[in-house]
């Protein structure tokens, strides 16, 4: 059997049905391979859109995506999506054509021998979980099943294969492969201090972050609010898991969330990494009466402590929230009315014309729906103002923030799940991987693209008046940043094209072509993303400050 064969039916018998990539001379054997199964082989415009959409498809899916490049700039231009995948912690594949092994430097103290070699395994081993070259045909089985269960156990993330020519085209005898017996143990975990401090609490919050969607565990989790009673506040990667939450925490985030940790007693983060975004620069300011109890599923994350005292649990998230169903049920009680009296006092206090917009943008999205968002004031509006509905997922480039995630991530998403995804995107994002539009249009996936396009790198633009006396250089056609006629692209493409230019011109008739369409917003005003905290507050005192009467009363709850 061709060792390209077998690796093609090693990932079909994972399930999978879609993989991603770019043709290229060392990875031929591998697309002939493809060709031949019943996977989905779908050919992107450049590999770091396959990186994304192979993100895209693992999210969607809980299974590894998958991506395959040529070596060389091949190999190198996954690697955006690949620390896309380490840092958010999705499970993924890349598979990496190389030279042959007679072509390799080897131990020679040359740059290169062969032509577009390049030691992607070395340049990537800091943002894998595994990563090899595999220079024998008959250790095959072996690297591929610990890929696979490497990139799926614990905190997941991304796994990387550099498989020569020679290998791919080797002839091997499959019932002769050695395979790979994991010999880890797991953990003994024990959720008593937990409990114990739940018991004692008479103002708890849930701290839901993204390692519960990647657990699996977001009905638990909804089970377990409801069950107990306890208000849920979320990170901003996290913002679609509970309906009924506060929502996202953090620099960015609601003032109501920022406010109910503030005043809590019980602090129970599952799943978050509790990063400077989330909880600010000054640990020990955030949620300060508070008890903190941290369960996380990646030991080296609980080194970085919030609170000197806090109680560290490394354990699957999955695991808490049943433990915490043993508890006896909790009434609403005086807390609640507490977090609902917050949410009622500042509702609407930062809504602004954006947030309005993907407000009612959101109302025309169905249940069910998948959605991406790119990076940048988009991102943040949608995360602070989506109307989240009934098992709709909405996903991020959250740890990596990488600009141009959300369209080709969209495609991974709508192969996986076989509906419409809603792609949200800023006019600098959905430049950097704008060639993807021939993905989608090629094969009329059904992605929404919804371009806000405000003629500005917004974030930026912001900062350059916070910090540069109004200085835009870069960020506004007037300091060199311009974009193009996005009407005119979609033409190009063939995609169908709509132009929003009011409030009125969003209705029910917004996404009623079939397929994929492009609506572009536009806005003509600079936009901000408010709230805003500034470095070395406390999370509840965002900018614009509030009236101290207001902020007063509400820290007095």
């Amino acid at each position: 059997m061709k060792a390209s064969d077998y690796i093609v039916e090693f990932i079909e018998k994972q399930n999978i049905t879609d993989v991603f990539g770019y043709p290229g001379g060392m990875v031929t054997h591998l697309m002939d391979s493809l060709s031949k199964s019943s996977i989905r082989s779908h050919v992107t415009y450049h590999e770091q859109g396959a990186a994304f959409a192979a993100c895209g498809y693992a999210q969607t899916t809980g299974k590894v995506g998958v991506a395959y490049a040529t070596s060389g700039p091949g190999a190198t231009n996954l690697i955006t999506g690949i620390c896309n995948a380490y840092f958010d912690s999705t499970p993924t594949l890349f598979i990496t054509g190389q030279v042959n092994t007679f072509e390799s430097k080897g131990d020679l103290g040359v740059r290169q021998r062969g032509f577009q070699e390049t030691d992607i395994v070395s340049i990537v081993k800091p943002v894998t979980k595994y990563a090899v070259r595999i220079t024998d045909a008959s250790r095959l089985r072996f690297h591929l099943e610990q890929a696979f269960h490497i990139a799926q156990k614990g905190r997941k993330g991304p796994v990387l294969l550099d498989i020569p020519m020679d290998i791919f085209r080797a002839d091997i005898d499959p019932d002769m492969l050695e395979g790979f017996t994991p010999h880890e143990t797991e953990p003994e975990s024990s959720f008593d201090e937990l409990l114990d401090a739940i018991g004692a609490s008479s103002r708890p919050v849930i701290l839901a972050g993204s390692g519960i969607k990647t657990a699996g565990a977001v009905k638990l989790l909804n089970e377990v609010s409801a069950h107990l009673s306890i208000p849920v506040i979320t990170t901003m990667l996290a913002v679609d898991i509970c309906k009924d939450s506060y929502g996202f925490i953090g620099a960015y985030g609601s003032r109501t969330a920022n406010f109910i940790a503030a005043k809590s007693d019980l602090v129970i983060s599952l799943g978050a990494r509790l990063d400077v975004r989330q909880i600010g620069a000054n640990r020990s300011a955030f949620a300060p009466d508070a008890c903190i109890v941290r369960v996380e599923i990646d030991k080296d994350e609980l080194s970085l402590k919030t609170h000197e005292d806090e109680i560290q649990i490394n354990a699957d998230v999955k695991d808490a929230l049943k433990a915490m169903l043993t508890i006896q049920a909790r009434p609403v009680n005086e807390w609640n009315n507490v977090c609902d009296t917050i949410r009622d006092e500042l509702k609407d206090i930062d809504n602004k014309l954006p947030n309005k917009l993907v407000q009612k943008i959101s109302d025309m999205i169905p249940e069910g729906a998948v959605i991406t968002t790119d990076v940048g004031q988009n991102q943040v509006w949608v995360a602070q103002s989506f109307n989240v509905k009934a098992d709709q997922r909405i996903f991020f480039s959250g740890g990596h923030g990488a600009m141009g995630y959300s369209l080709p991530a969209a495609i991974g998403c709508a192969l996986a799940s076989g509906r419409e995804v809603y792609s949200f995107s800023g006019d600098g994002g959905i430049q950097m991987n704008i060639q993807e539009l021939q993905t989608i249009a090629r094969e009329n996936i059904p992605v929404k693209i919804i371009l806000f396009n405000n003629c500005a790198l917004g974030m930026i633009r912001h900062f350059q008046e916070m910090y540069f006396d109004n200085n835009y250089v870069q960020t506004i056609p007037s300091g060199g940043y311009t974009v193009p006629d996005f009407g005119a692209i979609a033409g190009a493409y063939k995609i169908p094209y709509t132009c929003v230019e009011d409030a009125s011109d969003i209705d029910e008739k917004l996404f009623a072509q079939e397929g994929p369409q492009f609506i572009e917003v536009k806005i003509n005003e600079p936009t901000y993303v408010f709230p805003k905290l500034e470095f070395g507050k406390p999370n509840q005192d965002q900018e614009p400050l509030l009236p101290r009467e207001l902020f007063n009363k509400l820290m007095e709850l």
